[in-house]
């Protein structure tokens, strides 16, 4: 199945592959007129095709059959995480989340942060390219890098989590997340979240969770996190 991303799809009458989607249509999998595709437009729709130019510039296409809100979900996840000195790390991170099931991704600047920017097109590429390779029809929100005092402090419907490592009084996910709503999950750098920015937190309404017993990546937490709120509203 040849799955291309058209986020433009539904506010068009001209219907085509972008340029470089066009590209890899007819130079890499030599695709021609005739022949089938499958498109997604990263807000639930999900779409059969036939391709009725085959030039690698612009294919045309027509759509043959459409399903809207296709493998939506019952929740609304954005995870908040601090960006790794290797960028790679956080790639993986947003490869494997996006594969699993996430809508919403920022990262955050905080004290203990060894990166302070990111390549925001590099990273949607990346996005892009995990939502065509597991089918997804939503695109993640990937967001602006935002310093986490300003996140804390701003308004957010549903429950919001810290993950973070110090010894006090931690929830798991199991025991305080309820099914079926909006979370937000503040994942932090190597070293941590500080002490004021934990307590920070705390005070604008976020529970401590912990992800576990053992010492994890940032990335890795990210992911674990991913994994278990989706698995919990299974």
């Amino acid at each position: 199945m040849h799955i291309f991303y058209t986020p433009y799809l539904k506010n068009s009458q001209d219907l085509f592959l972008s340029e470089d989607e066009s590209k890899h249509c007819i130079r890499v999998l030599r695709l021609q007129t005739g022949d089938q595709i499958s498109l997604v437009d990263g807000s639930g729709g999900f779409y059969q095709a036939e391709i009725t130019d085959a030039n690698p510039k612009k294919v045309h296409f027509e759509i043959v059959d459409s399903q809207q809100e296709f493998g939506k979900r019952n929740h609304y996840l954005h995870i908040a995480i601090a960006p790794t000195k290797n960028i790679e790390r956080v790639e993986w991170f947003l490869e494997k989340a996006t594969e699993i099931g996430i809508d919403e991704i920022t990262p955050i600047i905080c004290e203990r942060s060894e990166r302070k920017e990111v390549k925001f097109e590099r990273l949607e590429k990346v996005i892009t390219s995990a939502v065509k390779q597991s089918i997804k029809a939503y695109h993640p929100k990937l967001n602006s890098a935002i310093r986490l005092k300003e996140l804390v402090e701003s308004k957010s419907e549903g429950q919001r989590f810290i993950a973070h490592c110090l010894p006090e009084t931690r929830q798991s996910l199991k025991d305080s997340l309820r099914v079926g709503e909006k979370y937000l999950v503040l994942i932090g750098p190597e070293g941590d979240f500080s002490n004021q920015e934990i307590d920070k937190a705390l005070s604008a309404s976020f529970i401590p969770i912990s992800l576990g017993e053992s010492r994890l990546r940032a990335e890795t937490a990210a992911l674990q996190a991913c994994f278990e709120i989706n698995y919990l509203n299974r």
